[in-house]
């Protein structure tokens, strides 16, 4: 069973930049795509971000486009997204997710980590 672990979520100020960490393990980490996804107060989940299993390609939503860059360390198990130049609206919680290769669906998630971001 895959099990996701996020972190480096925290509240910073309008315009500071983050770091956001998830841990795969339980499976062969490269078999997997991976996304990063957020979910703000009162607001559906949404996608962020994603990238393929070997990590030469990335695929962003328009909102975070220029800001946010997702990366994978498939020697660590591990999944980045560095963003800049936070916004208020960036205030959410950030779930990384893991689509197995050939997948439709995403079908493992992790507890979330929280990003605010004050103005």
């Amino acid at each position: 069973q895959v099990h996701l672990a996020e972190s480096g979520g925290r509240l910073v100020p309008v315009g500071a930049s983050l770091t956001l960490y998830c841990a795969f393990s339980g499976y062969r980490f490269d078999n997997y795509a991976m996304g990063w996804f957020r979910q703000a107060p009162g607001k559906d989940r949404e996608f962020v971000a994603r990238i393929s299993l070997g990590g030469g390609v990335d695929h962003y939503a328009d909102s975070v486009k220029g800001r946010f860059t997702i990366s994978r360390d498939n020697a660590k198990n591990m999944v980045y997204l560095e963003i800049k130049s936070l916004k208020p609206e960036d205030t959410a919680v950030y779930y990384c997710g893991a689509r197995a290769s050939g997948a439709a669906e995403y079908s493992a998630w992790g507890q979330g980590t929280q990003v605010t971001v004050s103005s």
